[in-house]
């Protein structure tokens, strides 16, 4: 099975590129509209039904390469598939490449693109981190973005082959949660403190600045857009990171539960919406899911249901009153440690490689 990450490689273009660029992407993004247009009323996204209705048309209205007119053909069908995209409009702010119109040189850190007029080679302002990754690769396919503050970045997409999943000597439980964002059944706690203050804080400031609504307000609200989010992903990099390793250095499987619906099934009052609907635990699980998946770590996901109120030891129900767990029988627990080892009990039911899901397990391998 291939992996594949995308590397973001901010471009350092001169002006006369930038003007190229721009041009390049406006044209590209009116393509796209015109495309659309044209499948709309065919009432078809295939991809090669489309492209004999208006590949002529699109090289000659709006001057593309081949190649792009190909890749915007692409990028339409491809929406055009997806209920919610179906009646958008594209905005000039990315483009499709492939290894026809894209190249990487190594030597000088530079990338060359096919643009409205011309192929250019356009310098770059790489980290470390980037290099590292592109070191001795031939990427094959990128996409051109420019920012909202006028930047240019190639985001780099590099294929290899997985590694096959080792077979687990255990199971890693992790229960997540709004409280505390992770807390794994090795008792790990992943705290949620520095996620709710910037979310409690984030909503008021925007709401006091669209009431002003002057032009440093606009430009306030213009800088601090976005960064909530990426303080949130930044967050479930570093668990996702951290709980992968932990499964990866003692060759267990992680488990994780399957909350797919939940904020549609799980009433909450009107002071706590915000906090429940901007809760990244897909975020999270993805991470989990391609991290385990480059390192070789089998990821399974599990029935939710009653993982808080089910004792570990005993298996009979109890309550959660708060941060804590308490059985009857048993006595009082974490309730976020007894719902992580919960997790990892039902998560050890799922056989290995191919067999069907026991108990209360859900869904197998991810």
């Amino acid at each position: 099975m291939d992996s594949i990450r995308t590397i973001a490689c901010k471009l350092a273009p001169t002006a006369e590129q930038r003007a190229e660029l721009d041009a390049t992407l406006v044209a590209f993004a009116n393509a796209c509209n015109f495309i659309a247009d044209v499948a709309r009323q065919m009432h078809s996204s295939n991809k090669v039904k489309v492209q004999h209705a208006c590949y002529t048309d699109v090289r000659r209205r709006f001057g593309l390469s081949a190649n792009l007119a190909i890749r915007a053909i692409a990028r339409v069908c491809a929406a055009l598939k997806v209920k919610i995209k179906a009646h958008s409009t594209f905005q000039p702010t990315s483009i499709d490449y492939d290894q026809r119109i894209f190249s990487f040189r190594e030597w000088d850190w530079t990338f060359s693109l096919t643009l409205l007029n011309s192929r250019e080679r356009l310098e770059t302002a790489m980290g470390d981190y980037q290099k590292g990754r592109l070191k001795a690769q031939t990427p094959t396919s990128a996409t051109l973005v420019k920012r909202h503050d006028g930047t240019y970045f190639l985001h780099v997409q590099l294929k290899r082959t997985a590694p096959a999943p080792y077979t687990p000597t255990g199971t890693l439980g992790v229960d997540l949660g709004r409280r505390r964002v992770a807390v794994d059944s090795d008792a790990t706690v992943h705290e949620a403190t520095e996620v709710n203050s910037p979310r409690a804080r984030y909503p008021k400031v925007r709401r006091s600045l669209q009431r002003k609504g002057t032009k440093k307000a606009t430009r306030l609200l213009k800088r601090l857009s976005g960064r909530e989010t990426r303080h949130m992903r930044a967050i479930n990099h570093r668990i996702s990171k951290h709980l992968v390793h932990t499964a990866h250095t003692t060759q267990r499987q992680i488990a994780l539960e399957d909350l797919t619906g939940i904020r549609q099934r799980t009433p909450v009052r009107k002071p706590h919406r915000y906090c429940h609907h901007s809760w990244s635990f897909y975020q999270l699980r993805q991470f989990v899911a391609y991290k385990a998946q480059t390192a070789g770590v089998p990821v399974v996901l599990v029935d939710p249901a009653y993982t808080s109120k089910t004792c570990h030891l005993c298996g009979h129900r109890g309550y959660r009153s708060g941060l804590r767990f308490i059985c009857t029988t048993c006595g009082v627990f974490d309730a976020d440690l007894n719902a992580a080892q919960n997790i990892a009990a039902r998560g050890a039911r799922v056989t290995e490689p191919e067999g069907a899901p026991s108990g209360s397990v859900k869904a197998a391998a991810l």
